[in-house]
């Protein structure tokens, strides 16, 4: 018990640490308001006492890049924060995206002296037992890991994927801190509620969770080979399982060049259109085929092979979608080419959650807005980045909230379209998805899944025939015994409780003060002593009490505003 409470003060006190840096950062970089309005300690004076020589050289700089500076400062929970913010491009501003985008690739490498004691602790031996060959400079660093080329002994070349040292630490201490801050925000400040940053920070602490064990990573590479078995397009690199833990992982190194790099491409006579036309093609088959995709398609995480094959990379974060939602999705985007806005208020319902369902003329009449402003034209014309914001603006305005895996979704759907577009600005990429969607939609009336589902419909109404007479002997025996029990719970009584629970309170205080007043009256009236000169001390003591007692109550009312 006693090394529970030193830790957890240990925690509280690494929390007030973290807090301060948090909040001197955001401070540097000229982000007050956003230290102010979350009541972070000590921001004011920190500014002046660790940052005024520097201040001047930050102004210089755009409001988007120290936005990326401070999200690296702050370490790898705000740089995927960061990661998140640069995917939205169809929202933010095109100077915060593309700023925030070298947070992808451009992140300071650990020292490798630290990266070499993570490995040998890892992997349990020697280096020089397992590499003939390991750089010392990162081909990549990430804000989690960074990676590292090598050759085994056997000769293959590899790279091995390293946790950066003490980053799990970090990570924890600042999921604490944002489910804090964001608690906070959802309760006390306006229009905050409604983007539930604590289901966003939720969300990202599960994000992080998967990311920082490379086993599952290794397990998404290999469920991603075994989906994509047999096709031609597609190379993935082999993991050596001999080779990986939870902070390393160690795979096949791929000499390819990156999806962004246009010139290398041209130089490399590949033809950048087909390549645009394969991972359209590639992210299609992920999504409404298989349902288990890469999550985070982004350039740096796409290379090219000769011979225009693509190479994924990066499997840390995946997302999954199942038939039914991969089926109204589709529906949606159909309603809209058909120009049916009652289709697409349906399939827009079953593809969110809320808490009170909208009204259904309100939400069919912006769903037809909507459509106005996308569907007349053909299916292959539609930009689906506009589509998507739009989509995301009428969900909130009628406070439907996307599930997070269809936000994953099509937040990859987005960087797919922004990539495909750069490689080939001729490629319409809703047209290219228009054959997949039609297969998503007619996969329901395969003969084999009718069949199916009537087999499956069939037997839960055995099953519920077979239980029922069971059930209602059940209830009738507890009905006979007087154990039969009603639940109700009551809402919106709250206020009322508080209320009478303050006035009876004040009755119980104000019948004591009363008490208190009259015998102490009593008591002066007999002139019993002690005294202090004529006045009784017990007397005296009494009135006193009663008017500190008094102030006190009066206090309390003037506090809740009546009287």
């Amino acid at each position: 018990m006693l090394f529970q409470r030193f830790k957890q003060i240990g925690r509280t006190l690494q929390h007030a640490a973290r807090l301060r840096h948090v909040a001197a950062v955001l401070f540097k970089y000229g982000y007050q308001d956003i230290a102010h309005r979350l009541h972070l300690p000590l921001a004011r004076r920190l500014i002046f006492r660790r940052f005024r020589e520097a201040q001047a050289e930050i102004e210089q700089r755009s409001q988007a890049e120290r936005l990326r500076l401070a999200c690296e400062e702050l370490g790898p929970t705000f740089i995927k924060l960061g990661q998140l913010a640069a995917s939205r491009t169809q929202t933010l501003p095109h100077e915060f995206t593309d700023e925030l985008a070298k947070l992808q690739d451009q992140v300071a490498p650990a020292p490798f002296a630290d990266i070499r004691l993570v490995l040998e602790e890892e992997l349990k031996r020697p280096l020089t037992e397992i590499f003939t060959l390991l750089e010392a400079e990162p081909l990549g660093s990430a804000s989690i890991a960074q990676v590292h080329r090598a050759a085994l002994r056997d000769g293959q070349q590899v790279v091995v994927k390293v946790q950066r040292p003490g980053v799990k630490e970090v990570v924890d201490v600042d999921l604490d801190i944002l489910r804090q801050l964001a608690a906070f925000a959802e309760e006390h400040l306006d229009g905050w509620k409604q983007h539930r940053p604590l289901a966003i920070v939720n969300e990202l602490a599960r994000n992080l969770e998967k990311e920082l064990d490379f086993t599952r990573e290794a397990a998404h590479l290999e469920r991603f080979s075994w989906q994509f078995a047999g096709e031609p397009a597609i190379h993935l690199p082999q993991v050596h399982h001999g080779l990986t833990t939870t902070r390393v992982l160690t795979m096949e190194f791929v000499d390819a060049i990156k999806a962004s790099k246009l010139e290398a491409l041209a130089e490399a006579q590949l033809d950048r259109a087909e390549i645009a036309r394969r991972i359209a093609d590639l992210v299609m088959k992920q999504i409404f085929t298989h349902g288990f995709f890469h999550a985070d398609p982004h350039p740096g995480n796409i290379h090219i092979l000769p011979g225009n094959r693509i190479c994924f990379l990066d499997f840390g974060l995946m997302g999954f979608v199942d038939q039914r939602t991969r089926e109204s999705f589709a529906d949606l985007v159909w309603g809209v080419a058909q120009r049916n806005e009652i289709a697409v208020t349906h399939s827009l319902l079953k593809l969110t959650e809320t808490d009170n369902e909208p009204a259904q003329r309100g939400l069919e009449a912006e769903v037809a807005e909507f459509m106005h402003q996308h569907c007349y034209r053909p299916v292959g014309e539609l930009q689906f980045g506009k589509l998507v914001t739009e989509l995301f603006q009428l969900t909130t305005r009628n406070r439907l909230r996307l599930p997070p895996d269809l936000f994953t979704m099509l937040k990859a759907l987005s960087l797919t379209e922004a990539l495909v577009r750069r490689l080939d600005p001729q490629l319409n990429f809703v047209e290219q998805a228009e054959p997949f969607m039609r297969l998503a939609r007619l996969a329901r009336f395969k003969p084999k899944r009718v069949l199916s589902g009537l087999l499956d419909f069939g037997e839960e109404v055995t099953e519920l025939a077979r239980e029922l007479p069971a059930e209602l002997r059940r209830i009738a025996a507890q009905m006979k015994s007087g154990q039969a029990r009603i639940h109700f719970q009551h809402e919106g009584l709250e206020p009322l409780v508080s209320s009478a629970e303050r006035v009876s309170n004040r009755l119980s205080f104000a019948i004591v003060l009363a008490s208190l007043i009259i015998g102490s009256s009593l008591i002066v009236l007999a002139n019993l002593p002690p005294k202090i000169g004529e006045m009784p001390v017990v007397g005296l003591a009494g009135f006193v009490l009663a008017a500190l007692m008094a102030f006190w109550l009066l206090l309390s009312i003037l506090r809740h505003g009546r009287m």
